[in-house]
């Protein structure tokens, strides 16, 4: 078995793709996925599976959401590996003194460098920092992330991948849970 984390972006956020965790966890379970757990209401599942490929997993789970729910949402599936790798490798939790309150992990499917960054600077604003590691790009907003021109959309356009947003509580708390 692996253990994976689905994290499914946009649903129960201002009242758009409404999907009840326990109705979510319940599609997880009839996919034929073990040990499901869901946390909090924003789409974070975790599960266990014998399939190798994270890829199938996000089809079955993305054709399988707009089937019960009408909701046509991105999923993102990582490894438990991967989702320790995003948490170890934050590079602000290098200052001791950082609030972690307006810190971000945005996953990406695909793995960016220096290049990608060179194309989010623009719509970086009042003291805000974006560093990109692997498939994952962690983004301080000192002033809060509603109020950054840096949104999720802009980061998939300009990066040419999906992705998925987390603040740094959530990801701490999954990571916990996996552990």
């Amino acid at each position: 078995m692996i253990t994976y984390i689905a994290l499914l972006r946009g649903i129960n956020v201002s009242g758009h793709h409404k999907i009840k965790m326990s109705e979510l966890k319940q599609l997880f379970v009839n996919l034929g996925f073990y040990e499901v757990t869901t946390y909090i209401q924003s789409g974070n599942v975790i599960f266990e599976s014998l399939q190798k490929n994270s890829s199938i997993l996000e089809e079955q789970i993305t054709e399988q959401v707009k089937k019960e729910f009408g909701h046509t949402i991105k999923v993102l599936v990582v490894t438990k590996k991967q989702l320790k790798t995003v948490f170890e490798s934050n590079p602000f939790l290098k200052n001791k003194e950082i609030d972690i309150r307006p810190l971000y992990a945005i996953i990406l499917k695909a793995n960016y460098l220096a290049k990608g960054i060179k194309r989010l600077e623009p719509y970086l604003t009042n003291d805000e920092d974006v560093k990109i590691i692997d498939n994952c790009a962690y983004i301080h907003y000192p002033n809060g992330a509603g109020k950054s021109k840096l949104t999720i959309n802009i980061i998939e356009k300009k990066l040419e991948t999906i992705a998925t947003s987390r603040n740094w509580r959530t990801i701490t708390k999954l990571v916990e849970l996996i552990n």
